[in-house]
This record gives structure tokens, sequence and C-alpha cells, in this order.
């Protein structure tokens, strides 16, 4: 399997109705998808297994990993039934969320989570249908909440609860995202995505189920795991800036920041982070963005994030196609600005004091000294090449692993470029099919030196500690 995609930053395509054949996913992986997403809040079992099935076909036909996330639905918190359908609630208005079952209607509703009851307290505030109607909590017993009206408008059965201050003491999964996830874990997936963390014990309860099979990644969009976000980072393999819910439960004026700060810290620990919603919402049915969506990707872009992610516009848009090959054009040409680098530079952290980290700067100073156009980092576990990417090289980085697994995991990390091949069996034939494969992948070419970056015993999974310069047609 190999990769040629010059472009650093990845693109992740998710899959739906008007993505659902084979067709049309082969366009969205040629328009420059690298990664394609499913999501578990519209696909059923059979669905999934359908698409990854097709997805590993495209990748056998198009001889590079290609990387698969299912996204957990989470638990979805929604008001009861009311008699008439609804009610119109008015500024100031006493409206009371509880357990009983009767059909609600303009004073009260019943509120189907009893663990939501019991946590809520004085104080707490209560979205409704995304954040278009406000409640205020003035007091709460375990079997009911009354609240006071503060934002009006119109309630109606069956529709979203978000909780912005009120942490509930329940995992992120629910039942249904636990058939969810072994239903995965049984297909070729390479990331799992955890919908509405709150704490660092979510995703640890994730990982325990997943032993290895896939990687997880933390969504952040609550406002208790931005709380809690150096511990959450610290368990994650990867994160979503996911924004759409984020943006419902924290001020919108917040959201922005938050972004700078998860994709910074996130590169600080070496994890990928994919920045998610509304990236092109225009495109869902307009066939060009507008100038604030352009200018969305392209901060993403200068912010350093590893990869950025489409939703509805591939998923159900009218151009999905087009929405990719639009990102795919926005991305290269930031790339390609002269301030580009500088500004990546700028957001450089010191190495952590490990043998891996040390290699992997000494692995861009050299590059960069040199004016050498490729790091070719030869990867067991995919740890080397994660550390390489960190360090944000203006090199191309090769990741070299005998895994196909390990591969399509690295498919969502900014810059690299993985390739599927048999272990080395010596430094010379490390070397020698390091430079084979920059020229084959058109990074270098005869007479160029590169640099390869390797473990020594080879097979051995994070023992980062050899560094060398070789030439592409001899060394």
């Amino acid at each position: 399997m190999q990769s040629s995609r010059s472009r650093r930053v990845k693109i992740v395509a998710t899959l739906g109705p008007a993505s659902a054949d084979r067709e049309t996913v082969a366009a969205l992986f040629d328009a420059g998808a690298d990664v394609f997403r499913i999501n578990m809040s519209h696909a059923s079992h059979d669905a999934m297994r359908e698409r990854v099935a097709m997805i590993r076909s495209i990748e056998e036909e198009k001889g590079r990993p290609i990387g698969v996330l299912v996204d957990l639905q989470g638990p979805k918190l929604r008001l009861g039934a009311f008699a008439d359908g609804g009610a119109d609630l008015h500024r100031g208005d006493a409206f009371t969320l509880d357990s009983d079952l009767a059909p609600g209607d303009g004073s009260r509703v019943q509120l189907p989570h009893p663990e939501i009851l019991s946590s809520l307290a004085p104080g707490h505030r209560i979205l409704i249908d995304d954040g278009k109607v406000l409640l205020r909590v003035v007091e709460a017993e375990p079997t009911r909440a009354a609240t006071v009206v503060e934002v009006a408008g119109r309630v109606s059965n069956r529709k979203g609860v978000s909780l912005p201050d009120t942490t509930i003491p329940t995992s992120a999964m629910t039942d249904k995202d636990r058939a969810d996830l072994n239903a995965a874990l049984e297909e070729d997936i390479d990331w799992i995505a955890l919908s509405f963390v709150q704490r660092p014990e979510d995703v640890v309860e994730v990982k325990a189920i997943a032993r290895g099979r896939a990687l997880v990644m933390a969504k952040i969009e609550k406002p208790q795991a931005v709380a809690r976000m150096d511990e959450i980072l610290a368990v994650a393999d990867g994160f979503m800036v996911a924004r759409g819910d984020l943006g419902v439960e924290m001020p919108l004026e917040q959201v922005p920041g938050i972004q700078k700060t998860l994709t910074r810290s996130a590169r600080l620990q070496g994890k990928p982070v994919v920045v998610a919603t509304q990236m092109l919402e225009s495109m869902i049915t307009s066939p060009v963005p507008t100038r604030a969506e352009v200018s969305d990707i392209a901060n993403a872009v200068f912010d350093g994030a590893d990869a950025v992610m489409l939703s509805a516009e591939s998923a159900s848009g009218q151009f999905p196609r087009e929405a990719v090959a639009t990102m795919n054009k926005i991305a290269v040409a930031v790339e390609s600005e002269g301030i580009y680098p500088s500004i990546i530079e700028a957001q450089r952290a010191r190495p952590e004091p490990t043998g891996a980290d040390a290699i992997a700067e000494a692995a861009r100073d050299v590059a960069e000294t040199l004016g050498l156009r490729v790091i070719c980092a030869w990867t067991n576990s995919g740890s080397t090449g994660l550390r390489i990417a960190r360090e944000r090289p203006r090199s191309a980085i090769l990741a070299l692993t005998p895994h196909e697994s390990v591969a399509r995991r690295l498919a969502v990390v900014w810059g690299l470029h993985p390739i599927v091949t048999d272990d080395a069996r010596d430094e010379r034939d490390m070397a020698e099919r390091a430079c084979r494969y920059a020229y084959i992948e058109g990074f270098a070419g005869a007479g160029d030196r590169i640099i390869v970056v390797s473990g020594v015993p080879f097979g051995t999974p994070g023992g980062t500690n050899n560094l060398r310069i070789a030439m592409v047609g001899g060394q």
C-alpha cells in the first residue's frame, strides 16, 4: 500500500445517504478524503459492515491505506411527550420537569432520564432543542426539577436536552453504544470516536473494551470535558473538537479559543486532533462555500490541526465530491502560503525528555539544516511516526510499517504518508527500501539525500534510537 498525497493536513469525510455507493466513495477518496467516518447515530450494524467492506475494497484498488472512524452516538437526552404535541413557553413562566409518565402541557413534561433529575441543582441551565429554549433550575428533587423560563420558545415531543452545568454520573456509553462498539470492533476499523465525554474514565472504559483493536478518539463537546481536558488528553489516543454540541453547551464566542487550545495541547502530546462541524455547511445545498467557511478551514490548517472533517456536507449534501475537493484545495493553498511554515514553527514545543523525542527533533533539525525533502520513519506501533509528525517538519514524512492496522490508524495524522511493507531485515535493507519508497512516491529523485529513522533492534515497539542519512540511488 502506498500514499502520494503532498497535503499535510488530512480530510475526514462522513458517509451517508449521499455517499452510500462505491462509485461515490471512490470519488471522495480521489478528491482527497483520507479517512471515512461512519456515524452510528444513522447507521445500522449491517450498513456499517457494508461501508467498511466497501472502503477496504476501494483501499485495495487504490493501493494505499484508508482510515475508518466509527462514531458512537452517545447518550441522547430528550423530553417526553406532550398531550398536544408541544407547548409555547414564555419568559418568566414556571415549568417543571419530572418523572411523571402523563403527557405534558404548558406547565410540565416528563424528563425520562432519572439520572438527570437526580443530578440537577438550583442554578443549573437546561437547554432545549439546541438552545432555542433555556430553562433555569430553581428547585431540584430526585424526581422533579422546578425551573423558570429564561429564553422563550416552543418545546415539543422528544426535543433534545443539553446540560452545560450538570455532570451526569453515568457512562458516556449507552446500551446502544456498547452494542455498536462490539459490532464495529469485529470489523476492520481503526478509530472509535466517543461522544459526550465528561471525564477520563469514559475513555478508559472504551479502551478496556477495545483492547487495542481500535484507537479511541475523545470528542470534546461538553464543558465538563473542557474543564478536565488535560486528564482526558492523557488517556485518549486522539481528539475531535466537536464544535456543534460544544457551541450549544458553551458560549459560541468561547469555541474558537477552545479549538486552538485543544489543537495546541494535543500536538504537545503527539496525539492527532480533528476539527469538525459546519466547516462547509453551505455546501450541503450549494456547489461553492462562503468566504467565512474558507477562512474557518484555513484557520484550522494554520493552527496545525491533524485533520478537518466534513459531516452532512459529504453524508447527505447535494455536492459531496465538490465539498471534499473544495476542502482539499483550501488546505493545499494554505500550506503553499509563504507564511505557513513560520506559523507552524512558532507553535513548536520542547521535546519530551525521551530518546524517541530527541531523535524526532534531531531528524527535523537535520532535514531543515541540509534542506532534505523526506524523512522516512520505520515504525512498528506508529509511535515513531507520531513523534516526528509532532515536530511538524517541512519535509515530507513517510511512515513505513509492516502492519496494515498501523498504517490505517496513521492516515489521520498530520503530514504522515503511511506505507505498508515488510519489516527491515537489517540496516542496509532499512536504508535501501526507504530510499526506494521515497523515489517511487515522488518525494525524492535519484541522488537526493533523505533521513531514515528507526529503532534497532528491528521490530521493537517504542525503541526509536537510530538516525542516518541515505542517498537515493546509493548509500
